[in-house]
């Protein structure tokens, strides 16, 4: 059959392309990916000179699985005579830029990985038992069709806005997602707001404490939290990314779930515990001949912006201990209000054999399965809801695609590890331990 394939992946983002680098050349196991980028480009709004990931190189696209790999970051270091100076830097976590760089020396080397393409339709053929995908190719608008038995969706997640924001046309005031895009007219700004508390947050208000003039220009710092608290990374808090804690928390009551993933903020949401550190640093040495115009204000709760008689920007704020109202007048405003999952349209034609939750979500197998059947269509880094905190974790992805893959096979491709922590998140605490010592 033309276009046929063992499955097929709509996005290549870093969750996608490591299903394509860890099922390439493996038999029974054809895949084809689209994604309507021109080119593979992770965060590029973000690139930030300097800037590390926040896990270690071996979360790269395959080791986990797969230490042998030739798509692993060591791989990719010694193709291009670098190993011995990654290996004399030792530094276990990588520049973002080189991981970047990574990412797109393994898309040049896997043929199904098709950019500039867009999914338009999945439909689902009765008579065949197969799933259509109707694609566009993005400079011709000429499409094609593809047929398989089994989808993977990677479709990433997408800058969250609030409401009140996105209704306007507020010149000056973006996403952090557009950062270095609008910096040179940023920086242009007598008055510049940061919104957020996350590490993009920090990193943007860490940028620009060195590039303003802070002789003509202000920068403020508001965030909803009571601090500005840094991102938990001690040993025995990182095994909770083990699969025994993703079984332990997949098994509780869906509110049960939430209410966990509501107090484990510190666990993904926070910064980066050296860069905390450089921030104060930097505002120390900042503040040596006299006071500067920076304000850091947590426990502010952002409600509405509006527009001044000054035409600037209006922000008014809610303290979120004390309830009293306060406001602010900026030029410009970045937003570091986070990412959100939203469902990609081409899959609406086949919703019925998708199972959805109460609050109109993808109901998640445990093997990360959406379908009724638990072996049809599969998603990357949408199951934030049923598999914890550690659903966006670059480390996390190498063992959710073994998992996708093994089920996709419908046989053990790859080993998957199933204890790895000495702690026990249910009762059996001992029978665990002892298992992990034998």
């Amino acid at each position: 059959m033309n276009n046929y394939f063992d499955f097929i992946g709509i996005g290549i983002g870093p969750f996608n392309l490591g299903l394509a680098a860890l099922t390439h050349g493996k038999a029974g196991l054809s895949g084809i990916f689209f994604d309507n980028n021109a080119e593979f480009e992770w965060h590029p709004g973000m690139m930030l000179d300097n800037t590390t990931l926040q896990v270690p190189f071996l979360a790269d696209l395959v080791t986990m699985a797969d230490p042998c790999n030739p798509f692993s970051f060591l791989n990719y270091q010694k193709m291009n005579n670098r190993i011995y100076k990654f290996y004399i830097k030792e530094d276990f976590f990588i520049l973002r830029k080189e991981y970047n760089m990574y990412c797109k020396w393994v898309c040049r080397q896997l043929p199904e990985c098709i950019f500039g393409h867009t999914v338009e339709a999945i439909t689902f053929d009765q008579k065949e038992n197969l799933y259509t995908v109707i694609v566009k190719k993005n400079n011709t608008e000429k499409e094609s069709i593809y047929r398989t038995p089994r989808l993977v969706i990677g479709t990433g997640t997408s800058p969250s806005i609030p409401a009140f924001v996105k209704n306007q046309k507020l010149d000056n005031t973006f996403h952090t997602s557009e950062y270095l895009f609008r910096k040179k007219d940023i920086l242009k700004q007598k008055s510049i707001t940061i919104i957020g508390s996350g590490q993009s947050a920090a990193e943007i208000f860490h940028d620009l404490l060195n590039s303003i003039s802070f002789e003509e220009q202000e920068l403020n710092w508001y965030t909803r939290p009571d601090r500005l608290f840094p991102l938990e990374y001690s040993k025995l808090t990182l095994e909770l990314t083990s699969p025994e804690y993703v079984d332990h928390f997949y098994s509780l009551p869906p509110d049960k779930r939430t209410d966990v993933l509501n107090k484990q903020g510190m666990l993904y949401k926070g910064i980066n515990y050296d860069l905390i550190n450089e921030i104060y640093d930097t505002l120390y040495h900042l503040t040596l001949e006299g006071p500067v115009p920076v304000s850091i204000k947590p426990s502010h709760e952002l409600k509405a912006i509006t527009t001044s008689v000054l035409n600037k920007k209006l922000l008014s704020f809610k303290h979120v201990q004390t309830d009293q109202d306060t406001e602010l007048e900026t030029d410009a405003i970045i937003l570091a209000t986070g990412y959100k999952y939203r469902v990609p349209d081409c899959i609406r034609p086949v919703h019925d054999r998708i199972k959805w939750d109460k609050s109109g979500r993808f109901d998640v197998n445990r093997n990360y399965s959406i379908d009724y059947k638990g072996n049809e269509i599969f998603v990357q880094n949408a199951e934030l809801h049923t598999h914890g905190f550690v659903t966006p974790d670059l480390g996390m992805g190498a063992y959710r695609n073994a998992t996708i893959i093994n089920a996709i096979a419908g046989k053990e491709i790859y080993a998957i590890e199933k204890q790895i922590a000495f702690q026990s998140f249910t009762t059996s605490a001992m029978e665990v331990l002892n298992e992990s010592v034998i």
